[in-house]
């Protein structure tokens, strides 16, 4: 895909998800803009890691009780849908895969078949992407 198609694909994201207006900190619109840019760009695990930056920083900025949870615990307090916390576990879960390598030389599969690495790669940006959205415009003025 290009650039081009996937600049159209959050725009459609957008337009399904955003109804009315959201407010957001300039960090958080600072990393949702990065993260968007990283999947346009076709940088997949970038924009994975950028959209998770991005979602706690929304859910910190507008749940925090202390300003030291972890994203696991932020996501337990916020009063979302259980369906989103779901996917935000599950984002959480393949981030952290990415993040905290446990056996770095363990990498047969992926010398021998990137392509599938890549694929699953481009699939969870796009549910990143998806998901991001879903958090920042959970609370939505009409």
């Amino acid at each position: 895909m290009s650039y081009e198609d996937h600049w159209e694909l959050l725009v459609q994201l957008d337009e399904e998800l955003l109804k009315g207006g959201v407010i957001l900190s300039e960090w958080c619109r600072f990393i949702v803009r990065e993260a968007d840019t990283a999947y346009c760009a076709g940088a997949h695990l970038a924009s994975i890691l950028i959209s998770v930056s991005g979602i706690e920083t929304y859910l910190r900025s507008e749940y925090s009780r202390t300003g030291n949870e972890r994203l696991v615990e932020l996501i337990h307090q916020a009063p979302i849908d259980n369906a989103l916390k779901v996917d935000l576990h599950i984002l959480r879960k393949y981030r952290n895969k990415w993040v905290h390598i446990d056996v770095p030389w363990d990498d047969e599969d992926l010398i021998q078949h990137p392509e599938n690495t890549e694929q699953k790669l481009e699939e969870m940006a796009f549910f990143a992407a998806r998901t991001l959205r879903r958090v920042i415009y959970e609370n939505q003025w009409l």
